[in-house]
């Protein structure tokens, strides 16, 4: 668990770590350099979610060892099957990061939104619904790894 108090914004406690996969964690199905090892140190405080439609086949595979739960959408609206994961799990324990026009219901569902700027680019809806919006994911994961970053960016 993360446990974060900011002024102005409250109180919250992670648990849950949702993440899109290509756009996001990963460039043409490939994770891509050093998110391995902060996902790695986060898992061992939060339940990662890697949630996709495995465009390139390699979601099975693309975190290895690292602990997480698949997540793997179905036929039908992807920005609606993202936004009841995150509802299912207890949205106000629930940390979402995407770069996607199929991520922006997740990213308001969830308790802290963290919008990605990745090699893909990023829906430029997101950046309204987002909480946070950050260069890239490693930036976006730091955030998680120092939660006193995101005090210094969403206090009032």
């Amino acid at each position: 668990m993360i446990e974060l108090n900011i002024p102005g914004w409250g109180k919250r406690q992670l648990e849950h770590l949702l993440l899109d996969l290509n756009g996001t964690l990963a460039l043409d199905g490939a994770l891509l350099p050093e998110v391995d090892e902060r996902l790695a140190h986060l898992s061992m405080r939060l339940r990662l979610h890697l949630i996709t439609a495995d465009t390139f086949g390699t979601a099975n595979k693309v975190l290895g060892p690292i602990e997480h739960t698949l997540h793997l959408l179905g036929p039908g609206p992807q920005d609606q099957q993202k936004m009841e994961l995150a509802r299912s799990l207890g949205p106000n324990h629930c940390a979402a990061m995407g770069n996607g026009r199929n991520d922006r219901l997740m990213l308001q569902e969830s308790v802290l939104g963290i919008a990605i700027l990745g090699p893909e680019g990023a829906c430029a809806e997101l950046f309204t619904t987002a909480d946070v919006i950050s260069r890239d994911i490693k930036e976006a994961l730091d955030l998680l790894l120092n939660p006193l970053r995101l005090t210094a960016t969403l206090r009032k």
